[in-house]
């Protein structure tokens, strides 16, 4: 069973972009890259976030892949915020933006059904998922000793009391109905704490998130590495529970471009996801692991010391409160097991999630909305043209049920039932 939906500008984005898809494939009956001449363009604009997630796009630059693939001009450029990431893909490449972005997963769904672009849709297409696990939830040094740990419970009663004596209980994310916004809401409501009545939530980019802990802005916030890492060793903060401690193996950020950019050059975009693709692989080889933090901590890129990447890129954990624990088997995962194929069962959770708080309507047809955005047909190309081994492709678009931490089970099949099952929503 999907949900539906009767929502004008998801229909306006959808019937061009499909017009376009069915085009390609009866071109293309092997897909929309089979072999042909090389890269249309040289070139294009790629935002990222400084975050480890980010890896494979800055990897592919200091490691010359986009070079080797046809695409020497890529440029990565940073961004100060996902709301800038967002309002630079609005302006497009060619009119001084970006042309595709390492991305939050739902954000493409957000700007592809106009929810977060004024109600203009934007045709997004995700190619590729960039990294699993490896993100934080942290909460402020005065709860350290209240036992705040994979289950939020022990926070209720002290934000509470926090509340009744007047003051704001703030819990930071990065984007709203973003990755860290998920996590963080599913971390509350799982403790029986309502996000949307208990605590305050707020938008803060990555990099501030330190920065505003330390001023006291916030009680407790979910972002990306390095910035969980280095509350804990600049002692402002612990983590009370990584991402992948809620769910296992979860997907993360995505490789997207605007669609109109792949239609305009579908064999640059096979060079762009080819040499994030390798990269990919490289991040993932432990000896890489060292090399990758100093890289990242360039000023260019991170401007951080790499010891705030290093330790959490091999799933060694020091949470702050003071629980260490090394090869967690928690670390960021760039490659092996899938990492890189953009499951569509995947984006069909963030898709329900979104539902669930109430930034998409509950009529909204998921299953539309994923084959709408989530061109695995392209990262398939691109794998066949890398030569790929079988055993690295998945056989189908779906990794099956999800459990997370809690016992709530995710059927891909059924979205509706996972939504009766959440007892703490606000759908609309």
């Amino acid at each position: 069973m999907t949900l539906t939906t009767t929502r004008r500008s998801f229909l306006r984005g959808a019937t061009a972009t499909a017009a376009t898809l069915l085009a390609a494939k009866a071109l293309f009956p092997s897909g929309a890259f089979a072999q042909g001449p090389g890269p249309e363009v040289t070139s294009a604009k790629l935002g990222f976030i400084a975050l480890t997630d980010a890896a494979p796009l800055i990897i592919a630059l200091e490691k010359g892949l986009f070079a080797k693939h046809g695409v020497p001009d890529v440029q990565v450029q940073k961004q100060a915020s996902w709301g800038a990431t967002r309002d630079n893909l609005v302006l497009g490449g060619a009119a001084n933006g970006i042309d595709g972005a390492h991305i939050l997963t739902p954000m493409p769904y957000l700007m592809s059904l106009g929810t977060v672009t004024n109600n203009i849709p934007l045709p997004m297409s995700i190619i590729a998922r960039l990294n699993y696990d490896s993100q934080g939830i942290s909460v402020a040094q005065e709860y350290k000793d209240i036992g705040a740990g994979l289950d939020s419970a022990p926070l209720k009663a002290v934000f509470a009391g926090r509340k009744a004596a007047g003051k704001e209980v703030n819990v930071a994310m990065t984007f709203p109905g973003g990755t860290h916004d998920l996590w963080l809401r599913y971390w509350l409501a799982a403790g029986g704490i309502d996000p949307n009545s208990e605590v305050s939530v707020i938008t803060v980019p990555p990099p501030q998130m330190v920065a505003n802990m330390k001023v006291g802005t916030m009680d407790a916030f979910c972002v990306g590495e390095p910035w969980n890492e280095q509350l804990v060793n600049q002692g402002i903060g612990f983590t009370a529970t990584t991402t992948g401690e809620l769910w296992h193996r979860h997907p993360e950020k995505a490789l997207a471009l605007r669609t109109d950019f792949i239609e305009a050059s579908p064999m640059a975009t096979q060079a762009i996801l080819m040499a994030a693709m390798e990269a990919q692989m490289w991040c993932d080889a432990v000896e890489n692991k060292e090399e990758m933090a100093n890289i990242l901590g360039k000023r260019a890129w991170f401007n951080v010391p790499p010891t705030d990447v290093a330790g959490r890129l091999k799933g060694d954990i020091n949470y702050g409160n003071g629980r260490v624990e090394t090869a967690t088997g928690l670390e960021m995962k760039f490659w092996k097991d899938h990492v890189s194929y953009p499951f569509k069962s995947h984006d069909a959770w963030f898709l329900a999630e979104n539902i669930r708080w109430g930034y998409l309507p509950g009529t909204t047809d998921i299953t539309a909305a994923v084959d709408m955005v989530n061109r695995e047909d392209v990262w398939r190309s691109a794998a066949a043209a890398l030569g790929i081994a079988a055993a690295d492709i998945p056989e189908g678009t779906s990794r099956g049920v999800e459990t997370f931490f809690d016992g709530k089970v995710f059927d891909p099949a059924n979205p509706s039932a996972y939504l009766d099952s959440l007892a703490i929503k606000a759908m609309a």
